[in-house]
């Protein structure tokens, strides 16, 4: 947030700077509700998603704006009960879209993380939609692109029993044990 913060302060507009400070208010956010803070959590809330809005409204084409905004709000609504998660959801499914499309051609050169994070984020929001089919196509995607890989392990868990646990859905790799 520091550094986040110190950016803006020199550029406002700087869309990765306002998109990680909109993630942390978010994740703040998330934490005054479990403290029963319900007002201070909307607030933080309303303000954390304004400003990832505002990053993708500023750079609608930089994957590193739209991923970051994509995988806060794919992975917090998993956590959350209520009518505004469906429309979180499928704005995170827009963002994974979108950056599937900007990196189409050259998907097949991104190292495993970015690939599998992209392959199962896309899955797993077009599952969270009640788009069954387009979940399957995506899931095995995983599996005949990365073998061996725990992206390839988690999809084929899906595909066998059409569900998986929310900590196997995304943010592996770096942030989970192998």
């Amino acid at each position: 947030m520091t550094n986040a913060e110190a950016a803006l302060a020199t550029e406002p507009n700087h869309a990765e700077a306002l998109v990680w400070h909109g993630s942390g208010l978010y994740y703040q956010a998330g934490q005054a509700f479990q403290k029963g803070e319900p007002q201070k959590g909307m607030e933080l809330a309303t303000k954390g998603i304004a400003e990832m809005d505002k990053a993708v409204a500023l750079a609608p084409d930089n994957v590193g704006v739209r991923i970051p905004r994509g995988a806060v709000l794919l992975t917090a609504t998993r956590f959350q009960q209520g009518p505004h998660v469906g429309p979180l959801v499928e704005r995170a499914m827009k963002d994974y879209e979108h950056t599937y499309q900007l990196q189409e051609k050259f998907l097949d050169q991104l190292g495993t993380h970015p690939r599998g994070e992209l392959l199962l984020g896309i899955a797993d929001a077009a599952n969270r939609m009640g788009d069954k089919e387009k979940a399957k196509q995506f899931y095995q995607r995983a599996v005949n692109d990365l073998p061996d890989t725990v992206y390839a392990r988690n999809a084929k868990e899906w595909l066998e029993t059409g569900k998986l646990a929310p900590q196997k859905a995304g943010c592996l790799g770096c942030h989970s044990g192998k």
